[in-house]
């Protein structure tokens, strides 16, 4: 009885086996149709969006980008300054027959920023076939004279610029500039005493003398002074005074603020001189209670040079 009833319960337990593979075969089944599914519609999506993507470039390139009708015929180049558009167009690197479309602006905006007489540049796209470059300049006031010896031992001296705000820049080229530098008549008062390592072109000289200096100089063109003085040298060595030369022969010292106040009280003694016939030899401005001056006799004075002024204007040239 016991081994017939151990036979029954086998038989039992083989038919829960084969209907529990039975239900899982069908699981995996399905499962597998499932992922087969998911990967073709992934598959198929990922494709579709390749494609759409291919034959969007292709469009983009083929009615934008190769369209002859946006190559640039012409560039437009205005200049507040001495440089020739010509010049200004080859520092761009653009060149006639590029797509105007396709053209970087950032880029052109950069090759052209990186010359240390430009202050700003515009670039704008003029459709169909026109590129509009607007290029305002750094105005130079003042300049420092770098002597050093080449490789044959021969002494050169290196010429740097600076504008109103302290930016060093290197001279333009005469070949470079629109009218030839004799016709401008530039003469730029000279600092001497800047320490000859923050002359990098492009970039700012930060230290307070050689600031001061920069400041006097635009003062001194708006003040009563201009016109019966010719200022030629500024000393910035001393950390507390500017020692200015004049091309007439006088020294006069300044302080390193109250530039417009300095000024009028020089132009005070300078009246004063005129009455008695007598010309400034020496005259510190530096000293706020008084004046201490130096006088000589007005027939040793040089004749003063007449100072030319650098026109400003716009130019507009297609190039």
């Amino acid at each position: 009885m016991w081994f017939r009833r151990e036979q029954k319960n086998r038989r039992l337990n083989r038919g829960h086996v084969l209907d529990v593979k039975l239900r899982s075969s069908q699981v995996h089944t399905t499962r597998v149709r499932l992922v087969s599914l998911a990967l073709a519609v992934t598959f198929g999506t990922v494709f579709g969006l390749y494609l759409f993507w291919r034959s969007g470039e292709w469009a983009l390139d083929h009615f934008v980008y190769e369209n002859p009708e946006f190559a640039i015929q012409s560039v437009d180049v205005q200049t507040d300054g001495v440089i020739s558009p010509e010049q200004l167009h080859r520092w761009s690197g653009v060149k006639v027959g590029n797509n105007l479309l396709a053209l970087d602006l950032t880029t052109v905006k950069r090759n052209l920023e990186l010359v240390s007489t430009i202050e700003s540049v515009s670039v704008e796209r003029v459709l169909p076939c026109t590129l509009r470059l607007s290029v305002t300049e750094r105005n130079p006031i003042a300049q420092v004279n770098v002597p050093h010896a080449d490789a044959s031992g021969k002494i050169e001296v290196t010429v740097f610029q600076f504008d109103v705000n302290g930016f060093v820049m290197q001279p333009v080229d005469p070949r470079e500039r629109v009218m030839p530098l004799s016709e401008v008549g530039e003469q730029l008062p000279v600092i001497v005493g800047v320490n000859v390592y923050e002359l990098q072109p492009g970039r700012r000289v930060d230290s307070q003398q050689a600031q001061a200096a920069l400041q006097l100089i635009a003062a001194f063109e708006e003040s009563p002074m201009a016109g019966l003085a010719d200022l030629r040298r500024i000393d910035v060595s001393s950390p507390e005074v500017l020692i200015a030369t004049m091309e007439q022969g006088s020294e006069i010292t300044f302080g390193l603020k109250n530039f417009d106040q300095q000024l009028r009280r020089w132009r005070e003694v300078y009246d004063l001189g005129v009455q008695m016939n007598k010309a400034i030899a020496s005259l510190d401005l530096s000293v706020p209670n008084n004046i201490p001056a130096r006088w000589m006799e007005a027939v040793t004075i040089p004749a003063s040079v007449p100072k030319f002024t650098q026109p400003t204007h716009i130019r507009r040239k297609n190039v």
